[in-house]
């Protein structure tokens, strides 16, 4: 207790010259009222806690001033059970993806500075529930996701409140803090028992030609290996059999559809590439996918439309559930689908195709020089700044100038029937295509940005009311381009993660179409 007592005096001996006394000021002033030995500590750390200063910066500072003064600006660890209570929870952590020894608390030490001590201990509380709760990672730093509409919600006031909850229940405020959404929950309990699982081994399966079911390959004992010691086989595969057939190419085929690929059976080096990842590595994409669920659940909203760029999946949200889904085209990994946040306001009915500046540059104008009958073929109009036809006849392909290619509604349009609209700068949207067959194949980064939907019209029937319903469907009928704007416009997130949990409980993952995987792997630290 003297040795308590000893240290708030030294603290206090040491910003005393900054006080004055009442009898120092000049007559008609008015006292100042001390700041607390805490307060007076967090404003002098490079001289009170010289060890500690350089792991607080300013923003880390001024939430601890705003946390003790919340709490009465007094010590707030001293008490072995709450303390024990953290530790508790920095610990179960590591089921988050989150590494524990990046919140270790200082040492329970008789003769350490008492109040550097506790600031030590709340930088640490603070610092993991905001790491829980929006990630680890300054999103923007990795995966910037664009928003139409600036976030509202203040970090550091939802960050004291789980702090000050936390200080009477402490598993309850780290639950609190903890991203409640089920792609978080569920994919967490999957980390949980797999980390602490012992990883299998598999040898890698050589790379070769195109192996279709009934087909005779060297490669196919080590196949049936692989697929058993990943679960896909149920019994052990026995002799050398070089036939690929019956059994193997169920396994293969469970296979392909766990992991985002076309489930015909077909092996090729899409699959062989899935195949070879290793067990760490798939490890410790479950870690890194809950960091990006940390970054998407600030953005999920009850209602809307979820894309997973990464799957090329679509899901519709009702009351926080997804109720439909449906498959989709993504960019190739040259011309990206952006991460976007927005909201649905208009759709297009019967759309014209003005040809986007990239597409013209790199793929329009390169056909046409090579092809004068591109354009008739394609049914392209070419059109000034302000829409009025120009004669194709009459513009020097090789310096076209500023002009505008348009493509009429049509069955050959690309953008189909309809076009779902939602303000962003990338000029991307959701819409109905021709390309109907490429559907079926997997992955499906096909598109130069835009979200090829299969099922358009069944979005559609979600998106509006029975009425809008009616009359989107009397406007199509007419072939005539149309803009009908919704009553209620609808949330829209693009996001890219790539694995989750299925209904079933199986995880399902996708290939990394945007190569994003290893450099967040690099920055989340090495497989816990």
């Amino acid at each position: 207790m003297f040795k308590k007592h000893a240290c708030y005096l030294s603290i206090c001996l040491l910003v005393a010259p900054l006080v004055a006394t009442a009898d120092e000021l000049p007559v008609g002033a008015v006292p100042v009222i001390s700041a607390s030995p805490l307060q007076q500590a967090l404003a002098q750390l490079p001289s009170v806690c010289p060890s500690l200063a350089p792991h607080i910066d300013a923003a880390a500072q001024s939430r601890l001033q705003a946390f003790y003064q919340q709490q009465g600006d007094v010590p707030l660890w001293s008490a072995d059970d709450r303390r024990q209570a953290l530790n508790t929870q920095l610990l179960m952590l590591a089921d988050d993806g989150l590494d524990p020894t990046h919140y270790s608390l200082p040492a329970a030490d008789a003769t350490a500075n008492v109040l550097c001590s506790d600031i030590d201990v709340s930088r640490q509380y603070l610092q993991a529930l905001q790491d829980l709760h929006y990630g680890r990672l300054q999103q923007s730093r990795f995966e910037p996701l664009w928003h139409s509409q600036p976030p509202t919600r203040d970090p550091n006031t939802e960050v004291l409140a789980f702090a000050a909850s936390g200080l009477q229940n402490m598993a309850q405020a780290f639950d609190q803090a903890r991203p409640s959404a089920d792609l978080y929950r569920s994919l967490r309990n999957a980390y949980a028992t797999v980390r602490l699982q012992p990883l299998p081994h598999w040898d890698p399966v050589a790379t070769g030609p195109l192996l279709r079911p009934g087909m005779e390959d060297p490669r196919v004992p080590e196949l049936a290996q692989r697929l058993y010691r990943g679960g896909y086989l149920a019994k052990a595969p026995t002799g050398n059999g070089k036939q690929y057939r019956d059994e193997l190419v169920k396994a293969v085929k469970a296979f392909q559809l766990s992991h985002s690929l076309q489930a015909d059976g077909v092996i090729g080096a899409g699959t062989v590439a899935e195949l070879n990842i290793s067990p760490a590595m798939r490890r410790d994409q479950l870690r890194i996918n809950l960091e990006r669920f940390r970054w998407l659940a600030q953005d999920l909203e009850p209602e809307g439309v979820l894309v997973n760029v990464a799957a090329a999946q679509l899901s519709v949200y009702q009351s926080g559930i997804p109720v439909w889904q449906t498959r989709l085209q993504v960019g190739r990994a040259e011309r990206q689908t952006p991460l976007l946040k927005s909201r649905i306001t208009r759709l297009t009915l019967n759309p014209t195709w003005t040809i986007p500046p990239t597409i013209m540059r790199e793929d329009k104008l390169p056909a046409i020089r090579l092809n004068p009958e591109y354009l008739r073929q394609q049914n392209l109009q070419v059109l000034d700044p302000e829409g009025r036809p120009l004669a194709p006849e009459q513009i020097d392909w090789a310096r076209p100038g500023n002009i505008l290619l348009r493509q009429d509604a049509g069955p050959r349009n690309p953008l189909g029937k309809i076009v779902m609209r939602f303000p962003n700068p990338y000029s991307v949207y959701l819409h109905d295509t021709p390309s109907q067959p490429l559907f079926t194949k997997g992955p499906r980064a096909f598109s130069s940005g835009c979200v090829r939907v299969e099922q358009p019209l069944l979005l559609r029937d979600l998106l509006v009311t029975p009425a809008e319903r009616t009359r989107t469907d009397e406007l199509l009928a007419t072939g005539v381009t149309h803009e009908f704007r919704l009553a209620t416009p609808v949330p829209v997130l693009l996001g890219y993660w790539t694995v989750e949990v299925d209904r079933q409980g199986g995880l399902v993952y996708a290939p990394d179409i945007y190569g994003r995987d290893p450099v967040l792997m690099k920055a989340m630290g090495a497989v816990l």
